[in-house]
């Protein structure tokens, strides 16, 4: 209730079509999210990704970001097929608006690994989380959480896959960067 308040409040100070008010509808929206409210986190998603697409047409990061998280919601309901069409869009759009070497991409790729592990497509999975690997190591380097943090994943997958020995070494190399 006051989220929805201070929801409307941004609205009538800044209006509907600002992009300052589409982020915080997209904040509200993963906020629901994150508390499982997904029929609330839908209406505010979409209704910040229809704002968005009226105010760059031309397509937009933001626009990527809100189809993400509306790909989130779908998958924490079970609509895995849902969920990758949108994070595929999203991927998409971020390759053409910040670029394929973008933190954006590696993270559109990361969840689409994740979706891919739960529908048993492992092979698909480990593709996009190395994928997405090579991408954090490019920007970040080889000693970033986000790189020990895709390097766990990505041996999760691989255990499931029955690949356990390339599993140990993606774990031995992520607790050396936590280490």
């Amino acid at each position: 209730a006051m989220e929805e308040k201070a929801l409307e409040i941004r609205r009538r100070a800044l209006g509907s079509d600002h992009e300052q008010f589409t982020i915080c509808l997209r904040n509200l929206g993963v906020a629901y999210l994150q508390q499982g409210m997904h029929a609330k986190a839908l209406a505010r998603l979409e209704e910040g990704l229809g704002i968005t697409r009226r105010i760059h047409p031309e397509r937009h990061s933001i626009e990527g970001r809100f189809l993400a998280s509306i790909g989130s919601v779908y998958r924490e309901q079970g609509e895995l097929d849902e969920a990758l069409g949108l994070q595929k869009k999203a991927l998409r759009i971020y390759r053409k608006t910040v670029g394929p070497e973008s933190l954006e991409v590696a993270g559109a790729l990361r969840q689409m690994s994740g979706i891919f592990k739960s529908q048993g497509k492992y092979e698909k999975a480990i593709e996009k989380y190395e994928e997405s690997l090579a991408i954090y190591r490019g920007v970040h380097g080889n000693e970033h959480d986000q790189v020990a943090a895709t390097l766990y994943a990505l041996a999760l997958c691989k255990e499931k896959a029955g690949d356990g020995g390339e599993a140990s070494e993606c774990v031995r190399e992520a607790h050396r960067i936590y280490a």
